[in-house]
């Protein structure tokens, strides 16, 4: 019922966002504009307007979706494989890891990949920075809170001053497509750019459920897990591929956006309990229409700012929007977390 709930509000989400913004375009001309292209009737729209829709809009939606189920998938399948509801991309350093590698192709204009240059080197980034966290916070068959908090402030700050440092020696062009970029936006999605980082986020969101049961045998602690046949440290380790390829399709194009893979589990396991078979896809689902619903909430502000003769309403990033919100999620999660546990080990 809750899968049918968030297909739903996705389904009503698409539209509405797609209308909105600077130049606003009514959801029935949306409606009508997708039928005719679809060839189920409908009709088409001006010129400025069909533009609008499928080369600006239509775009940031569709990796709006890709992205906010990637980092919800990814979040969901962290926090099983560590064991710690306080695992998240962002908090422990895994997003600003991958996002060192993709700043480094843009900065010294790598592109021997081609569309595909930024995102392999945002999962091997990536999945380096996962590995490091992983053997640093695992200690005695378990990971500790202290160690994975320490480990992610460290690996934030080592990263965040690799990117300084990049953006200190690239050219002017390369400062103006990154700088945006830091923010987390999707500000400059193009097809192009979905058909670089679909095969990865299909791929990752296809292979994340196969893990679901292995996951929940593994919640009941390592030596039932060990006696009901699971291979613990090979279940540990595999879905870490799986989620730096996760976290690459997401940081290539989107930059870095925090809180999603952390908030989303939350809310399901809140809602349906802890079960992985429905938390890793649900995961999914939650987070795409999280990272839409901003780009509806961040369309209502710059349609709102654009009403306003002095334009004092600025729309923030979609990174900042998401940071603005989750930070005092993770706050109330932190104190609930000391409050149950009586500490932080």
């Amino acid at each position: 019922m809750l899968t049918a709930g968030l297909v739903v509000a996705l389904l009503v989400l698409v539209p509405v966002a797609a209308g909105l913004g600077a130049y606003p375009i009514p959801t029935g001309d949306v409606l009508a504009s997708g039928a005719h292209r679809a060839g189920l009737g409908g009709t088409a729209l001006d010129r400025v307007a069909e533009s609008v829709l499928w080369n600006v809009r239509f775009p940031r939606i569709v990796l709006a979706l890709l992205v906010g189920a990637s980092l919800g998938c990814a979040g969901a399948l962290m926090q099983g494989v560590f064991g710690n509801p306080l695992a998240e991309l962002g908090v422990i350093g895994v997003s600003l890891g991958a996002a060192v590698g993709a700043v480094a192709a843009i900065a010294f204009g790598l592109t021997f990949l081609g569309t595909w240059t930024a995102p392999v080197f945002a999962f091997a980034a990536g999945l380096g920075t996962v590995l490091l966290v992983y053997a640093t916070a695992r200690s005695g068959g378990r990971t500790e809170v202290v160690t994975l908090i320490l480990t992610g402030i460290a690996v934030n700050a080592f990263a965040g001053a690799l990117i300084g440092l990049f953006l200190f020696s690239a050219d002017t062009a390369a400062v103006n497509q990154i700088a945006p970029w830091q923010l987390g936006s999707l500000s400059q999605a193009t097809w192009s750019k979905v058909l670089a980082v679909l095969p990865c986020a299909a791929l990752g969101l296809v292979l994340a459920p196969l893990y679901s049961r292995r996951l929940d045998l593994l919640a009941l602690g390592e030596r039932p897990a060990r006696h009901l046949g699971v291979d613990v440290e090979r279940l540990r380790l595999t879905p870490v591929l799986v989620i730096a390829l996760l976290t690459a399709a997401a940081v290539s194009v989107s930059g870095v956006i925090g809180f999603v893979g952390l908030v989303v589990p939350h809310l399901l396991r809140m809602a349906a309990g802890p079960g992985h078979r429905f938390l890793v896809p649900g995961s999914a689902l939650l987070g795409a229409l999280v990272l839409l619903g901003a780009l509806v909430l961040l369309g209502a502000l710059v349609l709102l700012g654009a009403d306003l003769p002095a334009r004092t309403l600025a729309a923030p990033p979609l990174g900042v929007l998401t940071a603005l919100i989750g930070s005092p999620f993770f706050f109330w999660l932190l104190r609930r977390t000391r409050r149950r546990q009586g500490g932080w080990a």
